[in-house]
């Protein structure tokens, strides 16, 4: 099967992306599927306008999916600009996608209720998104629940394009959902996300991570007394971290009371550095050989561009657009 994800560089990586996306695609990985992982800039610029910003960003990315585990001898690991057909891609699709199907998307007006600029790349970002999944004839997409729809808008514009130029000509993909993946809630008990400003990243050093823990908020329940465990936002994290076994012994002793907030807030920042110490010195491994990194990007920006210039070559054909290349 081929797989197709991206993620966008417009932040820190953090444990909501850990947990959210990047867990699956190490797992399909290791399955033996054809994995197509790419860093988004292109969808970047919709809220991004700074150019060194926006060139740290992609080259902290880059380096974080390749410290956690993207192995590029087993996924073709990418940057967006480096396939500008799914440019020309998307402009064909413009075309052919009714403004009424845009205009049902709940993500661009959840961005601009979020305060980001209501500019046509945002209100037409389902479409690029097609494009980036269509034209490497992708089969699955990993999405969160949050994307199910532009996945929608993604399959009716392949489907509309097979009805209208031939049949077949597109694959038409399929979601892959992860249905018991846990919301990792932030620091204020929201979804984790760059946009409420409430993360645990993964790379910043020990000591930024445990002031960040330490101050999770928490009620005011007096240390001998009971506690609810499924309603503390410390309990959350240890959840997605602990084995099944310690969780059951920390929710034994919120129950029974005499236990106080600090005691798991310092498992949790134990916890939490376990995981991310192996992916902290491959990180600062990689970060002093920029050259690699490149190199990586750039083999899979080839593999990626050959595949997409074969799906251009039928879409093209298919609708009539002659060039000379």
């Amino acid at each position: 099967m081929r797989v197709l994800s991206g993620i966008q560089p417009s932040g820190k990586l953090h444990l909501g992306n850990y947990f959210g996306a990047m867990q699956q695609y190490l797992e399909l990985q290791s399955k033996g599927n054809d994995c197509y992982y790419f860093i988004a800039n292109y969808h970047a610029l919709t809220t991004v306008n700074d150019r060194k910003t926006l060139e740290d960003y992609t080259r902290e990315i880059a380096i974080g999916y390749l410290a956690v585990g993207i192995d590029p001898t087993k996924s073709v690991f990418f940057r967006h600009s480096d396939v500008p057909e799914v440019c020309e891609l998307a402009w064909i699709f413009s075309c052919i996608t009714p403004m009424g199907l845009l205009e049902r998307c709940v993500s661009y007006k959840d961005k601009v209720a979020q305060g980001i600029s209501a500019n046509h790349g945002l209100f037409a970002y389902p479409v690029l998104q097609a494009a980036d999944i269509i034209i490497y004839q992708s089969n699955l997409v990993p999405v969160g629940q949050d994307q199910k729809q532009h996945l929608e808008v993604t399959r009716d514009i392949a489907i509309k394009f097979n009805n209208i130029f031939g049949e077949d000509l597109l694959v038409v993909p399929e979601p892959y959902i992860i249905s018991d993946v846990a919301v990792v809630p932030g620091l204020d008990g929201q979804k984790m996300s760059k946009s409420y400003d409430n993360t645990i990243e993964l790379f910043t050093p020990k000591n930024q991570t445990k002031k960040k823990i330490m101050r999770i908020e928490t009620d005011s329940t007096p240390m001998e007394d009971p506690k609810d465990p499924d309603t503390c936002r410390v309990f959350a994290l240890i959840k997605l971290l602990a084995t099944k076994e310690e969780q059951n012994n920390w929710r034994d002793r919120y129950t029974q009371g005499g236990m106080g907030y600090g005691d798991v807030k310092k498992r949790l920042v134990e916890l939490v550095n376990e995981l991310l110490d192996p992916f902290r010195d491959k990180f600062a491994e990689l970060e002093k050989d920029p050259d690699t990194v490149e190199d990586i990007l750039r083999e899979g920006g080839k593999k990626a561009r050959t595949t997409a210039q074969e799906t251009m070559e039928i879409v093209r054909k298919a609708t009539g657009i002659m060039t000379n290349y």
